[in-house]
């Protein structure tokens, strides 16, 4: 049988389509940069956009389907195959399936004039794919525990549907169901995935270098689940009545629950190799989103906002998460050393400055605009000095042993 390791020497073609991971991951860091720029253009009022959505509904967009996707596209299509010892999909496939993604994005851009039905169908397309993609390889690798994982990408899928419909009915998308549902499907898979992988590499790197402290406790305990459970709960409550107090009671819970899972992965064990302590930092403003979410609920004349606490969950937990495993999965498959050099630490500390500078602008509205345009330029410097770190290693073939 051909291994992974031949099928990507085989490949004859562009570097960057040699594995799933490459093309997404330099598209999504881009477009996080690029983005950003575009929206601060845009508020500033020396730019326009022809998209079918409003403004602020395309900027939500572009970030929970856009960017999200591509960065889930790459992992998934990098990890499934060694969860089901499957070969990956690269080549001519992953150079189409990435075009989709594209194509998806000139779309909801507004370029071409395309009407809301077609910008639609365009869009839609690469999340169906991936996930047809990713149900083919799971099923016939008889991968069943992994299924969960299919699952939150077809609600995810689900909810950039409905953000279109939303929009398509004249609403504002970025206040509606589908992206509370997108949301909500983005943040269950750091919770699980994260779940996963944060214990693991933390244990692997403090038994290599520091041995003989107190290591995480293994993931997937019964506290786990019920952690898990009531997230479940809290966030599905959020998505169908987002202003009840029996939701803001469960998002506080939750938040409650997943600091304490957070504090069993020795987390304060990593300060030395900011790799691994960033995973921590990210995990951790998924319950501080969900404890700041469930009190702006409950007291809305609170210091801090419903935006503001939606940030943290945006730009925190998903944008810091996101960054963390784009560097460690960029670094670990194209041969380097798994530590983070002084640029990787800089695009780490510029990215939670974005998320923190946008969560005082909600809490201080006084100082909003400076905060916004701080925000916006930490998460520019972020994103684009990190294609530009990882870029020609993205696009180059992986150094042989």
């Amino acid at each position: 049988m051909t291994s992974t390791a031949k099928q990507m020497r085989d490949w004859s073609g562009p570097a960057i389509f040699s594995f799933g991971f490459r093309p997404f991951f330099l598209g999504a860091m881009v477009l996080a940069g690029g983005a950003m720029a575009l929206w601060i253009a845009v508020l500033s009022g020396a730019a326009t956009l022809p998209s079918v959505f409003d403004p602020v509904s395309w900027h939500a967009h572009e970030f929970l389907f856009g960017y999200v996707g591509a960065v889930v596209a790459g992992f998934l299509l990098t990890a499934v195959p060694n969860w089901t010892g499957r070969l990956p999909i690269v080549g001519w496939p992953l150079a189409t399936l990435a075009a989709v993604w594209i194509a998806g994005r000139v779309a909801v851009a507004g370029i071409g004039g395309l009407t809301a039905p077609v910008v639609a169908v365009i869009d839609l397309a690469f999340p169906v794919l991936l996930a047809a993609a990713i149900a083919r390889e799971i099923v016939t690798g008889k991968n069943w525990k992994n299924l969960i994982v299919l699952a939150m990408l077809v609600v995810f899928t689900i909810g950039n549907g409905l953000f279109h419909a939303d929009a398509a009915r004249g609403n504002i998308a970025a206040q509606g169901l589908g992206l509370r549902i997108g949301l909500g499907a983005v943040l269950m898979m750091i919770a699980v995935i994260g779940g996963r992988i944060i214990p693991s590499f933390t244990r692997n790197w403090l038994v290599k270098t520091r041995p003989g402290g107190s290591l995480p406790v293994p993931p997937m305990q019964r506290f786990d689940k019920a952690a898990l459970l009531v997230l479940l709960l809290a966030l599905g409550g959020w998505v169908i009545r987002p202003s009840a107090e029996v939701t803001s009671v469960l998002l506080v819970v939750a938040g409650l629950l997943h600091l304490a899972r957070l504090s069993r992965w020795a987390g304060h064990r990593t300060a030395a190799e900011p790799l691994v302590l960033v995973l921590h930092l990210s995990y951790a403003f998924l319950p501080l989103g969900a404890i700041s979410m469930g009190v702006a609920i409950l007291l809305p004349d609170s210091a801090i906002g419903l935006a503001a606490a939606q940030h943290l969950w945006m730009g925190g937990a998903i944008g810091l998460m996101t960054l963390a495993v784009m560097t460690r999965a960029t670094l670990g498959h194209t041969g380097q050393a798994l530590t983070a050099g002084p640029g990787t630490v800089a695009v780490y500390l510029l990215v939670i400055t974005a998320t923190l500078a946008r969560v005082a602008a909600g809490v201080w509205p006084t100082e909003a605009g400076l905060l916004h345009m701080v925000s916006g330029g930490c998460w520019i410097l972020g994103f684009g000095g990190c294609a530009l770190l990882y870029g020609p290693s993205l696009l180059t073939v992986r150094p042989k042993a």
